[in-house]
């Protein structure tokens, strides 16, 4: 079968600079997202906290995060169909990179709480306008290379947060990520605006929003699957990752695990997953076989970390990488996202729909933390994970196929 990346004209759309900027973008955001996760032990413990206020106050400080993502993917979605896709690209970095390097001088849990807030609103509309734009200046035969590029790009963002905690204190850390993202601005000012958006911005159709997908059944559960598909992603994340201490220490495993690391393993197992689904989508000419197959891995994955006796920290972290690899369907099922609405709707949906799976730990999270003193750390994981990927398989299952979709048209 003959490869249209490795052609001079598909890679000359590969390389252009709304997806190389894109991709660019996606790094800071993911750096600056998961900078909480990485540095949450170290920073709670240098603002004086317990090892028990850690986990609590952790989680809550967490999940204003989470909350910022909600509000801040419903605000960007609807201002990126409206007034453009680069206005949230310009107006979301300048947000995040202010707030995340206000955060390097946070002095109480109240402020940082608040801090990651503002940040999560910024961070919100990062992924959801790159990918409209890339997927909307992009032939529909590159669509999923293109994701692969920006998804992949992107995730390297959380190894280099983990690197710079390594090298230097969290609070420079904080600072390193605001500072990327003011310098990325620069490169912004080249960009060019999608030209479906400018053909749809002189039609008289409602654009941005978000009543839209609740006024029309259809509309709604096709929305609705979009998110479901995109589960487990975040429950990986923001529970198994993010709270790998836990489970380590549940499990038995002699050795200290350290979050942080977790989380470094489960982006670089990302990085190279989300390259290999957009590849297999295309060899297969299905997102939802695509889809499905990195599923099925994940929960392949989930089992054996929770039932799979794990005993050497080792092990642990290489099951880490494996479920990041497995997950990396994450610019995939938004890539579905966007071709499932029309240009009128697309960056509301596409944003939207990335934030509105982030902040699933909304539910998820407190939803662990309620079971775990009943059934335990192992147990209260497992009845998490099995409501997630019940959720994502009903989803796909009823999901449209969209390889070959045409994009060029509003709703």
């Amino acid at each position: 079968m003959k490869n249209p990346a490795a052609e001079p004209s598909a890679l000359s759309h590969l390389l252009s600079l709304p997806v190389i900027v894109s991709a660019l973008g996606y790094f800071v955001d993911v750096y600056d997202l998961i900078v909480f996760n990485i540095v949450r032990v170290p920073s709670l413990k240098g603002l004086g906290l317990n090892p028990e206020e850690v986990s609590i106050l952790g989680s809550q400080i967490y999940n204003w995060q989470q909350a910022g993502l909600l509000i801040g993917g419903i605000v960007w979605g609807i201002l990126a169909d409206k007034k453009g896709r680069l206005s949230v690209l310009f107006g979301s970095i300048i947000m995040y990179s202010v707030a995340n390097i206000s955060c390097g001088f946070v002095q109480s849990p109240t402020t940082y709480a608040f801090l990651r807030f503002v940040a999560g609103v910024g961070l919100a509309g990062e992924l959801g306008a790159g990918l409209t734009l890339v997927s909307e200046i992009l032939p529909k035969h590159l669509r999923g290379y293109g994701s692969s590029i920006v998804a992949s790009v992107g995730l390297l963002g959380a190894v280099v947060a983990f690197l710079t905690n390594s090298w230097f204190d969290w609070r420079t850390t904080y600072f390193a990520g605001g500072g990327l993202g003011l310098a990325l601005l620069a490169l912004r000012v080249r960009l060019y605006e999608s030209g479906m958006f400018e053909q749809a911005k002189v039609q008289r159709i409602q654009r941005g929003s978000m009543w839209a997908f609740f006024k029309d059944a259809g509309r709604f559960w096709k929305y609705m699957r979009c998110i479901g598909v995109g589960v487990p992603t975040y429950f990986v994340i923001g529970i198994l990752a993010t709270f790998s201490n836990e489970f380590g220490k549940a499990l038995g495993i002699s050795e200290e695990i350290v979050s942080g690391r977790c989380v470094m393993y489960v982006f670089i197992g990302t990085v190279i997953g989300d390259m290999f689904s957009g590849v297999l989508s295309q060899w297969l000419k299905s997102r939802k076989m695509a889809i499905g197959i990195m599923t099925t891995m994940t929960l392949v994955g989930v089992l054996f970390y929770l039932y799979g006796g794990i005993t050497e920290a080792q092990a642990f972290y290489v099951t880490c990488a494996y479920l990041g690899f497995s997950i990396g369907y994450i610019a995939m099922f938004l890539t579905v996202t966007a071709e499932n609405f029309g240009t009128n709707l697309r960056a509301t949906a596409t944003s939207t729909v990335a934030n509105f799976v982030r902040a699933t730990t909304l539910i998820t999270l407190p939803l662990y933390q309620y079971l775990k003193p009943s059934f335990g750390v192992i147990s209260a994981g497992a009845i998490v994970a099995l409501l997630c990927f019940a959720i994502a398989y009903t989803s796909l299952f009823w999901m449209e196929e969209t390889f070959h979709k045409d994009l060029d048209y509003v709703e």
